[in-house]
């Protein structure tokens, strides 16, 4: 007996020899090419069912319940003491209910940002790295869209738009953005890195207390996140902030940017003078030059277009900006090499 042909299939054994995929090729009978059908998944590739999220949102709804069952339950105090107490207890109320409305919206609208502009940066990551026309579409819309409305960048938009009838390749048009939009933006990003990092040295230098020191640290690196977001067109409320700042740090840990050496503060203050400083000031340099770390990197996640080899800024040019206390800054463009 002749026995059917079997299609031509592909088979992925891991390293027990266990077959964990399969996948079977059929040809299209419209176009008369191959098409991939999966026959077989790895089960143990499913997805969890997330348990924590519904953990966390029930125990949220619960809080509020009881929240709001407590403020009626005072309300209703009120009113059974006195009416005019009770209708200024129902005004604070629904002030605060108000108020934490306007927060809840701040909230979302920060996170809904934060979103949009990592939808910007995968857009144009994929115009640039595959030369899609439908990505940098949707990243220079998502880009006029952001910038649109600022003062700061009506001249850049528009030296862009200039551009906008000449035949340009969708990954070199990408990287006529980055060169015209992003310049400027990376300009004052250096100095407001360098203002942060230089505020840090010479207050942790001076200050008393370890515990200080730290508090005065946090508080200077979620400040200068805050201003790199808004400066890159995010809206930095509390939980944006937060996950960006969680952005950054998986950033820092992917790129290795938290690794320090001696020989870095010796290549910034000079061969040999380390050694003759005051602990104290020691302190304060690794403090400075962690907030320039940190936020080269903050620079990077908040940045709608990602940067080049060419155009990022070095953490030793960057020092050299931080130590020059009394040097003025740099003008826009200054020190960064675009492509």
């Amino acid at each position: 007996m002749t026995q059917p042909k079997r299609g031509p299939q592909a088979f992925v054994i891991d390293a027990e020899g266990h077959v964990k995929t399969e996948i079977a090729f059929a040809r299209d009978e419209v176009h008369g090419e191959l098409a991939v059908m999966p026959t077989a998944f790895d089960r143990s590739a499913r997805r969890q069912f997330p348990w924590a999220g519904i953990l966390v949102s029930s125990l949220f709804a619960l809080v509020s319940l009881w929240a709001g069952l407590a403020i009626t339950t005072l309300v209703e105090d009120f009113f059974a003491r006195s009416a005019w107490l009770g209708w200024a207890a129902l005004s604070v109320a629904s002030l605060a209910g108000l108020a934490a409305l306007a927060i809840m919206l701040r909230e979302i609208t920060g996170l809904m940002r934060l979103r949009k502009i990592e939808h910007i940066r995968n857009a144009a990551t994929r115009a640039i790295t595959l030369d899609e026309q439908a990505s940098t579409q949707t990243a220079l819309a998502g880009l006029d869209v952001l910038y649109g409305g600022r003062a700061d960048m009506a001249l850049p938009l528009r030296e862009f738009r200039s551009h906008a009838g000449e035949i340009i390749d969708p990954s070199d048009r990408m990287k006529l953005a980055n060169r015209l939009l992003m310049a400027p933006l990376d300009a004052e990003a250096q100095r407001i890195i360098a203002r942060r990092a230089r505020r840090v040295t010479l207050l942790t230098t001076v200050t008393p207390a370890a515990a200080l020191d730290i508090i005065f640290v946090a508080a200077q690196n979620a400040g200068m996140l805050r201003e790199l977001a808004t400066h890159y067109g995010g809206r930095p409320s509390t939980l944006a902030t937060l996950k960006l700042a969680r952005m950054v740090v998986v950033h820092l840990a992917i790129t290795g940017g938290l690794a320090l050496s001696d020989n870095l503060i010796q290549h910034l203050v000079g061969k040999g003078l380390l050694g003759r400083l005051s602990a104290r000031f020691g302190e304060g340099a690794v403090n400075g030059i962690l907030t320039c770390r940190i936020g080269l990197a903050a620079r990077d996640v908040c940045r709608p277009i990602p940067a080049s080899a060419n155009n990022r800024e070095t953490l030793a040019s960057l020092l050299r900006e931080v130590v020059n206390f009394g040097g003025k800054d740099k003008k826009p463009g200054d020190g960064i090499a675009v492509p």
